[in-house]
């Protein structure tokens, strides 16, 4: 017929593990077709999984993209890889070395524990006249040198979250602003292709940016991105609660991300406004909380406004557990990072104060109590590999080998679960893989109980994203 446009062939998964049983599974038109004992079409692309696990796609409910990709291209300032004063030295001296003259080095995750709390004057002595910002692996702090502070325009500017000295100046510390900072320095070229390949390499086929941006400009770089196929995975954006609904019409957009301090007191007031913010913009709430009073704040300011479906708290650190109840009632999903237990448990066992330790990253006490439970990696403020965190909250054990709060370890199919959820539905039933539902897939090497005797080590193969197969993983 004149005009008619010839349908994509289909795709056949041959002897793939689906649901601990052995079938063939076949994808048309983005989605899922046929499960079952299949004979091979005319035109149809074959793959032979023999045996090896198909999986839906993994779900990373709280990452960072641009601030990913702008981490690819930085130094690494802390634990693992600078651990010490004479390390980071080191670490600086050989980043001087490689940038051309005059061009900004930019380093990420230091932590105090390397030397101390930075500021211009302890960055200067490490990098001279050059200009240089440093972020804190908080992800809320950067640390800005001389130079840089003087080409931000910091000394004039009068900004709440520029932090001064006794003498009015500058010290070079500044707080959660990364737009504010993003219009003053030189931008990053950021390569979200990278990202994407990255992600799909662990089987990720779906995110939730948990940036709290207020202009459309770091979404706009995002829908961009996806419509090149940079970002093959489905995106979906979190965003402050005046972000116009209009403003990137192409990302799904999320709950509203509400900022609660880590270095100071909640103020329980701003926090009630931003609730009210979101709900009179028809959205949930994701509150942002790593220490005990916040989330309490957060119970408390959810229960005063009223819950709203898909509200989250995101992270929980340090969460008491007379909270899990309220948690539940509430119908609030927390929103966890495993992957820390592993990554910074041996500086929590030294720095956290010993009534908080049994509240950090509550998991499985959590889902006993009926707290609706995901996870997401935190990337680039953690890695980016859901496998190492799925790992983490199987084993519970820090680099050093401790075991960190061993009641809260999942079993591995419930670790994987964490992370098989729906974008919309992180604390949700885990997706299946089902006739009619769309493809995004993850092929696994081996078959599963293989994968998760060992999750660091899971081996990824291919990725299916829209019914499309995708070899870069």
């Amino acid at each position: 017929m004149s005009g008619a446009v010839t349908p994509a062939p289909s795709l056949l998964l041959t002897g793939a593990e689906v649901a601990s049983v052995r079938r063939d599974v076949r994808i048309a038109d983005g989605l899922v077709a046929m499960i079952g004992d299949l004979a091979v079409l005319p035109g149809e692309q074959v793959i032979p999984m023999g045996g090896a696990a198909l999986l839906p796609g993994l779900h990373d409910h709280h990452i960072h993209l641009l601030a990913l990709a702008a981490a690819n291209r930085s130094i690494p300032l802390g634990p693992p890889d600078v651990r010490d004063a004479g390390k980071l030295a080191d670490a600086l001296r050989a980043a001087l070395t490689a940038l051309p003259p005059g061009q900004w080095l930019r380093g990420v995750g230091y932590h105090d524990s390397v030397a101390g709390p930075l500021d211009r004057w302890s960055l200067d002595a490490l990098v001279g006249d050059r200009p240089a910002r440093v972020q804190h692996r908080s992800g809320a702090l950067w640390i800005l040198s001389s130079a840089a502070v003087r080409i931000a325009g910091l000394h004039s500017a009068r900004v709440e979250g520029i932090e001064r000295g006794a003498d009015d100046e500058p010290t070079g510390r500044v707080w959660r602003l990364d737009e504010w900072l993003r219009e003053r320095v030189p931008p990053e070229p950021l390569d979200l292709a990278a990202v994407g390949r990255a992600l799909l390499q662990r089987g990720v086929t779906g995110v939730t940016d948990a940036t709290p941006v207020t202009g459309p400009e770091p979404l706009r770089f995002l829908a961009e991105a996806i419509r090149r196929g940079d970002l093959p995975q489905r995106v979906v954006v979190t965003g402050a609660a005046g972000l116009s609904p209009d403003a990137v019409p192409e990302l799904e957009r999320g709950p509203v991300k509400v900022l609660l301090p880590d270095h100071e007191p909640p103020d329980l007031d701003a926090l009630l406004a931003a609730v009210r913010a979101a709900r009179t913009a028809g959205r949930a709430v994701a509150i942002h909380c790593v220490t005990a009073v916040a989330a309490a704040l957060a119970v408390a300011a959810v229960e005063e406004v009223g819950p709203h479906p898909g509200d989250r708290i995101e992270h929980g650190a340090v969460l008491p557990i007379a909270l899990a109840t309220r948690l539940a009632e509430l119908g609030v999903t927390v929103v966890t990072n495993p992957g820390f237990v592993a990554e910074r448990g041996d500086r929590y066992r030294l720095e956290v104060d010993g009534a908080d330790v049994p509240d950090l990253w509550r998991c499985r006490s959590l889902l006993e109590a009926g707290v609706l439970v995901g996870a997401g990696t935190d990337a680039p403020f953690g890695k980016a590999d859901p496998w190492a965190a799925i790992a983490a909250a199987i084993d519970r054990r820090t680099a050093d080998g401790h075991v960190l709060g061993p009641g809260e370890r999942l079993d591995p199919q419930r670790a994987l679960d964490l992370f098989l959820t729906p974008l919309e539905q992180p604390g949700g039933q885990p997706r299946a893989i089902e006739v009619g539902v769309p493809a995004d897939l993850c092929l696994l090497a081996v078959p599963l109980a293989e994968a998760l005797a060992d999750p660091e080590g899971a081996e990824v193969v291919a990725g299916v994203v829209g019914g499309v197969l995708d070899r870069r993983a």
